[in-house]
Formats: C-alpha cells, structure tokens, sequence
C-alpha cells in the first residue's frame, strides 16, 4: 500500500494545540510562587497524577521507537516485552513514592546531594541537563515528521510548531499546567489507541493477512534476536524510569502518599492497555507499509484510517510528544535553576527570581533543542545515548539511597562515573561492538563498582 497525504487530518492537530494552549494560560494564573510552577503546589490528585505520569513517559520514544520500531522491526513478542521493564520501574516507583515526597526536592540531584554530597550533585546535573535536551530536540523533529507524512508540511515548518509549543506550554505555567494538559492528553492516547487497534487490523485484511504479509521471523519470541540483544533493548527504558527526574517531581507534586500510590497503580494499569495497542498497530503498519522507516510505522497508519479515527489517532500521537517534550524541558530548566544558578551564580535568589530564572532557562534550553535538530544532527545522536549515560550514571546511585543503608558516598559517586564512562567509551570509542546497546555492559559495571566500592570503604563513610 502506498503513503497518501492527508492535509485534513491537521485540523484535529489545531484543535488540540488551540485546547492546550488554552487550558495552559488559564492555569498559568494560578501560578503564584516556583512551588506552584516546579510541583503544582504539592496539589495533584490521583487522577490527574496519573494523567501527568503516563503522558510524560508515553512520548515520541514509544511512537517512533520502542514498541513501534521493535514491532515493525523484529515483531509483535520483542514489542510486548517492551512492557517488562515499564511494569517492574513503575511497581519500584510505587513502593518508594512516600520517600520521595518525604525527600522534597525539586531535582535528582538534590536527592543525591543528601547522600552522596555536592559533587555527585553537580556530575547528576550535567547528565539530567545534557540527557533532557536531547529528548526534547527528539520530541520537536517527531512532530515535525508527523506533520510532513501526514500533511506534506515540511520537516522543517513542522519543527518549528513543535519547538514554539513545547516550549510556550512549559513556560506559561509549569507543572501546574502541564500536569493539566498532560491528563487530558493521557486520556486522548488511551481513546485514540483502543479504538484504533480493532479498525487498523479490519482494514489490513484481518490477522490472517498481516501475518501472511511479515517476515516468518516477525513471529517468533524473539524476532531473530538474541538474548542478550534482546536486554539491550529492555535494560535502558527500565533503568531511564528508575531514576527519570520527570517522575520523581510528579509524585513529590502528590497531594499525599495515598494518592501517589493510588496514581502509580493506575498508571500501571492504563499502560498495560496502551503499550500493546501501540505494538499492534505498529505491526500491522509493517503489513501496510513495508518500505518505511519503522519509526514512521504507527503514524502512517493514520492515512488509510477514515478520517475521524485518523485524526483523534494523529492528534494522540501529537500529544504524546508535545507532553513529554515540555515536561522534559520543564525539568532541566528546574537544574539550571537549582542546581546550577541557585548555587553558582546567586546564591540567595528570591522566589519570584527564581521562578523568572526557571522561565527564562526553559526558552534557553528549548533554543538549544532546536539548534540541535536544526544544524547539528550528529550531536542529536550523540545525545541518544546520553539515555544510557543516564540510566546507568544515575539509577543505581538513585535506587541505593532508597533501598541500602550501607551505601557510601564514595561508593555512590564510582558508580556515577563509572556508568558514564563505560557508556560512552561503549558506544563513541568501540563503536558499539558485537551490535550490543552499551546498557548490557555499563548497568552491570555500575551496579558492580557501587556495590564493591561502598563495601570497601565502610569505615571511611
């Protein structure tokens, strides 16, 4: 079947960017201190908590990579393993989520700074700021493929749009409107998902046909992947959850503990609904469309869907990535604010500077996203494997603090440096060897060197 652009389905993009922006200045009057632009005032209920952490870790990753790239690519058993390391970071995150608001910092590496002290502040910093603005500039060029499959707008105008929303619903409000605008998004992915999954098959031809119209591999557990392979593709997205930043604000932004607890389960349970229906779609997509890119593969389905499915799926996949763009974005600003200014440059900020300074560093970093997709691509994949570098440089120092006593601070910060440097010696010097994600090697070396240098120096913690 061969790709036909489809200019109407735009509308329903321009219906949700007009509600977003909407609900963004509305809330953004609520606003009065930066604890009400960083945690929403500490206010989030269940519901909307829930909102807020599926849209923020459901983004372009899962979209164009993840479930719908492992679908299209090796098949629909790799794609539903995706769920395993969503299903084990998110009941970790639960079991943890009264300690991190009883820890009530607006960053990681404040929480690292309580244990392990200012210089494991200062290297988590680097690694948030550098790893989030990758993603962002992620989020800006997946919306900009999107508007140009399915509209014929250019890459390029459709970056632009991506970038100047993104970054304005980060700005206008903070959290406490984009835990808003986050909740009704999550709930349109989950619309737009589920009513997609039964049409998309229908229109294929039926199981039959798809299956007839894939690789014989595409239907064995594997895909034609090893084993090992196979964990390179589990073992970043568990690890970047562990320890994601994004998460960690959103549940210290909770009302109470009960309501963090109750709003992981439920995002528990809406993301083993949403994940396999992104994975089906995506595999039918490559009975459609075997000749795309396989980071194109869900979008393009919403080309041959009629033109209300095609739409609510379009501006779905929309909000996917402008939510998780401006959270991301929304995040690093708060470590230039807090981690970096509040410490280096003014060390007695106000709060209503402070908050200036968050606004202000939430248009610089956007900036840099957009320069990056703009002029520099290769450093855009430089910064893809800043989501090991963080994974391995920062999870397993997060986790110690919350779950063993006997960590040291010397031992916590070996382990920072030594997954950041396995990462990146893995991956620019080697050139990733044997075609392994540098996770299968930097996660272990990590979790060995903290667990090693924490017992060796027991005496001197």
């Amino acid at each position: 079947m061969e790709l036909q652009e489809n200019p109407q389905l735009l509308w329903f993009i321009g219906v949700y960017a007009v509600l977003m922006v909407g609900i963004g200045i509305y809330m953004s009057k609520k606003v009065s201190n930066s604890a009400d632009f960083i945690l929403a005032g500490k206010s989030l209920g269940p519901i909307v908590l829930m909102g807020t952490l599926l849209a923020t870790w459901t983004g372009s990753g899962s979209i164009s990579g993840g479930e719908t790239s492992v679908a299209f690519s090796f098949g629909i058993i790799p794609s539903f393993m995706l769920m395993i390391p969503t299903v084990i970071g998110i009941f970790i995150l639960y079991t943890i989520a009264p300690k991190i608001r009883a820890f009530g910092k607006y960053t990681i590496s404040g929480i690292l700074e309580a244990k392990y002290g200012p210089f494991a502040r200062n290297l988590a910093s680097v690694i948030v700021i550098l790893a989030y603005v990758g993603i962002v500039s992620y989020q800006m060029t997946g919306l900009g493929f999107i508007l140009n499959l399915t509209t014929g707008m250019s890459v390029e105008l459709g970056t632009i749009i991506a970038a100047v929303l993104i970054i304005f619903l980060a700005m206008i409000g903070g959290l406490r409107s984009v835990s808003q605008t986050d909740a009704i998004s999550g709930f349109l992915m989950v619309g737009g998902l589920i009513i997609t999954v039964p049409i998309i098959i229908s229109v294929a031809g039926g199981w039959d046909s798809i299956i007839a119209n894939v690789p014989d591999s595409h239907m064995t557990a594997t895909g034609g992947l090893t084993t090992i392979q196979l964990m390179g593709y589990l073992l970043p997205s568990l690890f970047l959850l562990l320890s994601d930043q994004n998460m960690y604000q959103r549940l210290a932004a909770s009302n109470s503990d009960k309501s963090a607890k109750k709003a992981a389960l439920s995002w528990l349970g809406v993301m083993l609904l949403i994940s396999p229906a992104i994975s089906i779609i995506a595999f039918v997509s490559r009975s459609l469309f075997p000749d795309i890119d396989p980071g194109m593969a869900l979008m393009a389905t919403t080309t041959v869907l009629p033109l209300g499915v095609g739409g609510i799926l379009l501006a779905a996949a929309a909000a996917f990535i402008i939510t998780t763009g401006n959270s991301y974005l929304l995040s690093a600003a708060t470590n230039m604010t807090y981690d970096i200014y509040g410490k280096y440059i003014n060390k007695n900020p106000s709060d209503k500077k402070q908050l200036v300074m968050t606004k202000v560093f939430i248009v610089v970093l956007g900036g840099l996203s957009y320069l990056l997709i703009s002029y520099f691509p290769t450093v855009l994949e430089v910064q893809m494997y800043s989501y090991t570098v963080y994974g391995a440089g920062i999870t397993p120092a997060i986790l110690a603090v919350f779950f063993w006593k006997r960590v040291t601070t010397i031992g916590g910060i070996s382990s920072m440096i030594a997954g950041v440097v396995t990462t990146l010696v893995w991956e620019l010097v080697l050139n990733t060897p044997f075609e392994l994600n540098s996770s299968v090697v930097s996660v272990p070396v990590a979790i060995i060197v903290l667990i090693l240098v924490s017992l060796a120096t027991q005496k001197k913690n």
